[in-house]
């Protein structure tokens, strides 16, 4: 299954989430060596965009991996304000961005407090002018990614699909979740069919999205056209390419065992200190270092030494003495 997109053409339609701390350019460039039909950047914030000099503008574009024409990216604005949105939309654009996402579904206290993300859906007609505002700004195909609603109350998704769709959307996502919902207890996959049966753009089902089995009751459910996963790829970058294997017939990715899983890890962790420099780049490599030592199910001893080691070298030795020796994991299957 495909997702066209004015003259796009996402393939497969299995989706890599936005993720804040998560899905930066290293991340987004291990998911793309096993595939996927659409990345998106972590959350980029409309106002520091518009405020920020022109070196820092610069680095944004490296960041964002805007010139690397092997990641199908789609950059997520985020912001409260119709001008800040329209300019960090036209700036993007002009660095290379093939896709811009607003995001209206990021819970963040520090998000929603400032009137931005999900916040956004307790006023449709002030989303309506931010809408506008990117779409009217750029002539790059601008999707939605949004929540059922602020909460129980106000389950407004389907409203503001319909709405979005005749101001230019062209492509929305919903995460099973209400904002009060956060990230408790499970996606409500059926309550994305209301939206999907309210519009004829392509609507894309997100939340607990963390294998085949999921994916395929969550199209089931919904009725959506496609899949947007985003935990289930934290220590699995091959998730997203086994989840199109099992519902599109698209080639199985070859999972990394062994060395060719410590070799994977090593790869990530120095494109991570690469891109972050020494000191930061080891506190940030840590997450993803433990989600792949419980991928592997990495002895635990084993797994804290890798957690506190505090030299890059140190981590390194420990990478490969954890992975290489790990047991084997069949790939991931499903009933037929």
């Amino acid at each position: 299954m495909t997702v066209a997109l004015a003259g796009l053409t996402l393939d497969p339609a299995v989706f890599l989430a936005p993720m804040a701390g998560i899905t930066d350019l290293p991340f987004r460039r291990i998911v793309a060596r096993f595939g996927a039909g659409l990345l998106v950047s972590e959350m980029v914030a409309s106002g520091e965009m518009v405020t920020d000099t022109p070196s820092v503008r610069a680095k944004a574009r490296t960041d964002l991996g805007l010139g690397d024409g092997a990641l199908p990216t789609s950059v997520q604005l985020a912001g409260r304000e119709a001008h800040a949105m329209a300019e960090a939309a036209r700036r993007v654009a002009d660095m290379g961005a093939r896709i811009i996402d607003i995001n209206m579904g990021c819970p963040a206290k520090q998000v929603t407090g400032g009137a931005s993300g999900a916040a956004l859906m307790r006023n449709l007609d002030h989303a309506l002018t931010l809408i506008e505002a990117v779409v009217g700004a750029v002539d790059l195909p601008v999707t939605l990614k949004c929540r059922l609603g602020w909460d129980r109350d106000c389950l407004n998704a389907a409203d503001l699909a319909r709405r979005a769709e005749a101001a230019g959307i062209r492509m929305l996502t919903v995460h099973g979740r209400t904002r009060a919902d956060f990230y408790k207890g499970q996606a409500n996959w059926a309550a994305i069919r209301e939206v999907v049966e309210a519009v004829r753009i392509p609507v894309i089902a997100n939340g607990d999205i963390t294998s085949s089995a999921a994916a395929r009751e969550a199209l089931h459910l919904s009725g959506a056209s496609g899949v947007m996963v985003g935990r289930g790829a934290q220590g699995a970058p091959w998730r997203l390419s086994e989840i199109a294997h099992a519902l599109h017939g698209t080639t199985a990715p070859e999972v990394p065992q062994g060395a060719a899983r410590a070799a994977l890890v090593a790869d990530h962790y120095e494109a991570i200190l690469s891109f972050y420099g020494r000191d930061l780049g080891l506190r940030v490599a840590r997450k993803h270092l433990g989600w792949y030592a419980d991928e592997a199910r990495i002895d635990p001893g084993l797994r804290a030494r890798i957690m506190v080691a505090p030299h890059p070298e140190e981590v390194f030795a420990l990478i490969a003495e954890a992975f290489s020796s790990a047991p084997a994991r069949a790939p991931e299957r499903e009933a037929a």
